[in-house]
């Protein structure tokens, strides 16, 4: 399975449940343009390296990576080489990537003449590339996946639903592993002065992330195939959907106390509440079946590929307590059934690696589920 949710897709059909992510790649490809502008660059001949975490089949990146090329020609001389690093776990689909990154219209590929395609499978919990190669790093939904399952979910899907205090602690417990472990390994990749952008799910303080009312609605209509014999009991109780929303408390704790690890400080963080397109829709039209299978598309192409892989894999693979079942499970045509607003809160951050000054910058940008807007700045010299 991808280390990453495929969230954008060029089929016209999945186009509304990718631009609902989309959504927030546009800020993140902001921040991330700004890091090319500020990023060392290494003299020619030798290349300069951007690395793509968790590139699923590459349409998450694909744009991200064309803005920040497009940044660094600015910089430098024609012909000076550019080579990018898609990562994935080996079990990605490389064939479907390398497809993307030949054929896909927005491709760097057709856009930067002296810019080269490799591929790595290895997971990022890891270290991935020799140390202190990496200029320029970028990641988009994946290290909301978690490396393993570390238990089963009793009374529901999703760990943010769960009533079961043991269960959480257990999840903030492998969450907080494997976000020490990627930012420990990442600090060893990126070169003097690199600097990397990351995209994925976050949660306030209260740890509240969205999603709830699509996570029952999955809960629902498992419950009915369950109810209709296409499920068994024990495969429902495996059904789990092993990822995690950090707090930005969580994000900062690798580098607590003095603001730095493994030669890294964050240079930027920040946590917003993503719109709801989906929403916006049915309150202008009211048709509830299109919401419904608006958001089953997002489920299906986002949530369901990665959560029958790793369902079905063996427990070795990822550890004590990994789910596995047949997957059998077939996603829901239309939900959840009453309408509701799925709204998500998702962080960018940026770090950066031997910088000379620290500046910080950090807060919540409200739309649709906070009623104040606030945002909160503090540079630091």
């Amino acid at each position: 399975m991808p280390e990453s949710s495929i969230v954008v897709r060029p089929e016209p059909t999945f186009s509304e449940a990718s631009r609902l992510r989309a959504a927030g790649l546009a800020k993140a490809i902001a921040v991330f343009e700004r890091a090319a502008e500020q990023v060392a660059l290494p003299r020619s001949p030798q290349p300069m390296v951007l690395a793509d975490y968790g590139a699923a089949n590459g349409h998450n990146s694909l744009r991200p990576l064309s803005a920040a090329i497009a940044v660094l020609r600015r910089r430098t001389s024609h012909d000076h080489a550019i080579l990018v690093a898609h990562t994935d776990v080996p079990r990605n689909d490389f064939t479907a990537l390398f497809g993307t990154v030949a054929d896909d219209p927005e491709s760097y590929l057709h856009l930067d003449g002296a810019t080269f395609t490799s591929a790595i499978g290895r997971s990022f919990y890891n270290q991935i590339v020799p140390s202190k190669t990496v200029n320029l790093g970028w990641t988009s939904w994946a290290t909301q996946w978690l490396s393993r399952t570390p238990c089963e979910v009793p009374d529901h899907v999703h760990v943010s639903c769960t009533a079961d205090d043991a269960v959480r602690s257990a999840y903030s417990d492998q969450a907080a592993l494997d976000w020490h472990n990627f930012v420990a390994f990442r600090g060893r990749e990126l070169a003097p002065e690199g600097r990397l952008v990351a995209l994925t799910l976050a949660a306030d303080e209260d740890e509240t992330a969205g999603f709830a009312p699509l996570l029952d609605a999955i809960v629902g209509a498992l419950d009915e195939q369950g109810r209709n014999g296409l499920l068994t009991p024990d495969e429902l109780r495996r059904m789990t959907i092993p990822t995690f929303a950090r707090t930005e408390k969580d994000f900062r704790a690798p580098f607590a106390p003095k603001g730095r690890f493994e030669g890294l400080m964050i240079e930027h963080l920040e946590i917003f509440n993503a719109e709801d397109r989906f929403w916006a829709r049915f309150q202008s039209d009211h048709d509830a079946h299109a919401f419904g299978a608006q958001w089953a598309a997002f489920a299906r192409s986002a949530l369901f590929p990665p959560w029958c892989a790793r369902s079905t894999a063996a427990s070795t693979t990822h550890g004590p307590g990994s789910s596995s079942s047949s997957c059998k499970a077939r996603s829901p045509s239309a939900c959840p059934a009453r309408p509701s607003r799925c709204g998500s809160r998702r962080p960018w951050l940026c770090w950066s690696r031997a910088t000379r000054r620290a500046e910080e910058s950090f807060g919540t940008a409200a739309q649709r589920v906070i009623p104040r807007n606030r945002r909160i700045c503090d540079a630091r010299g």
